[in-house]
């Protein structure tokens, strides 16, 4: 059965209230988690050439407070946040003095072959099943051909529903797989977090895909 509109407004605004509501306790929860092995996944992808230092341009998609727009910025890149919860949005601004953008995950506003990297970690599994390949093709569309997106969701069994006051698609790798290679993404790998865990303590899936470089393709058609 698919959403209605109207559902899916709701969905959003239930989501992001919880959020909206939360967010002093969200920013000390998470403030001290390591997340070095998904960043360090992306930077890797997107700096293909050893030993190249040139900036790049990241959007952190959800960027919730702004733990890892401060991350990437120490780096030397130049990292965007967005996100759709007012109060991270603002905490993001002040904490990381990074340009944040207010937009929900439903109604993205994104600028065309923009980004070398889009960093979505923890983010993805908010967006309902029907509505992902749409959501998809914008993220594809604001990457640079050879751009890399870096995603994380709770791995499950491709069910979506409530979790208390959020709402959630838990995926497992199969259609997780299946959603981004229809999006035209390429895969570059995917793994299992925490590192260094059993397989049944590893409740997140990691997965970082390539938009591939179309450049000459594209040349070659005018």
């Amino acid at each position: 059965m698919r959403l209605k509109p109207e559902t899916l407004a709701d969905i959003t605004t239930k989501t992001l209230a919880n959020y909206n509501g939360r967010a002093e306790i969200f920013r000390e929860g998470t403030r001290d988690h390591d997340v070095s092995q998904n960043i360090g996944a992306l930077l890797r992808a997107v700096d293909v050439q050893e030993g190249d230092a040139t900036p790049r341009t990241i959007l952190d998609l959800g960027c919730g407070p702004g733990r890892d727009l401060r991350t990437f910025s120490r780096l030397g890149h130049r990292a965007i946040g967005l996100d759709g919860t007012e109060r991270f949005v603002a905490m993001a601004r002040q904490d990381s003095s990074c340009e944040v953008w207010h937009q929900d995950f439903l109604h993205l506003q994104l600028p065309g072959r923009f980004f070398d990297g889009v960093f979505a970690n923890a983010v993805l599994f908010h967006v309902p099943t029907q509505e992902l390949p749409r959501v998809l093709a914008e993220l594809y569309a604001t990457l640079k051909p050879g751009g890399v997106l870096f995603s994380s969701n709770p791995r499950g069994d491709n069910t979506e529903g409530w979790k208390g006051e959020r709402y959630g698609v838990w995926h497992d790798w199969p259609g997780w797989r299946a959603l981004m290679t229809r999006a035209g993404f390429v895969e570059i790998e995917h793994f299992y977090r925490p590192e260094g865990q059993p397989f049944e303590q590893q409740p997140w899936l990691a997965s970082v895909w390539r938009r591939p470089d179309d450049t000459a393709r594209d040349a070659s058609a005018r």
